[in-house]
């Protein structure tokens, strides 16, 4: 994998003016992946706005590493849950309108 579209999180921490281990945390908690390359540690640009929102979290609102990862997981149940909602209404309005005929 070329590292071109990728992320250096030692400068990404630089620009953010965190520290990299607040990185290394997340991906340490499973909220986040890193990729290793030639000795160097990379984020994907897809996780850039959850990175950026427990971020906010962490520093802004003083939420600590077990909270945003709880945080992190009820996110994306809601998501899922939404997901699900979505196709349910989908499949209903097919219904409907195969027996409005």
């Amino acid at each position: 994998m070329s590292s071109k579209n990728l992320i250096q999180i030692n400068q990404f921490c630089v620009y953010h003016e965190i520290e990299d281990t607040f990185i290394a945390e997340l991906h340490n908690y499973g909220l986040i992946d890193i990729i290793f390359q030639e000795e160097e540690q990379y984020l994907h640009p897809e996780q850039l706005p959850t990175v950026e929102k427990m971020i906010r979290l962490h520093y802004d609102l003083k939420i600590n590493l077990e909270g945003i990862d709880a945080i992190a997981h009820l996110l994306n149940k809601i998501e899922t849950l939404q997901q699900n909602l979505t196709n349910t209404q989908n499949k209903l309005r097919l219904f409907e309108h195969h027996f409005k005929e």
